[in-house]
């Protein structure tokens, strides 16, 4: 069974997960309703690239 000779330091273990870190979502501006949307997704308002796709429920 395999097993590490030495401890892994911390600097070590610390260069390995350097990459692994939070992103921030990408967000667009549509231009018709103002809201700042996820990309290739519909806005709370019902809107998708400047045109209403879901209807209102009143």
């Amino acid at each position: 069974m395999a097993t590490p000779a030495r401890r892994t330091s911390k600097a070590k273990k610390r260069m390995r997960r350097g990459h692994i870190k939070l992103t921030t979502p990408n967000l667009s501006l549509d231009p018709k309703t103002g809201e700042y949307t996820m990309p290739h997704h519909v806005s709370p308002s019902g809107f998708y690239k400047g045109r209403k796709v879901i209807k209102d429920n009143k």
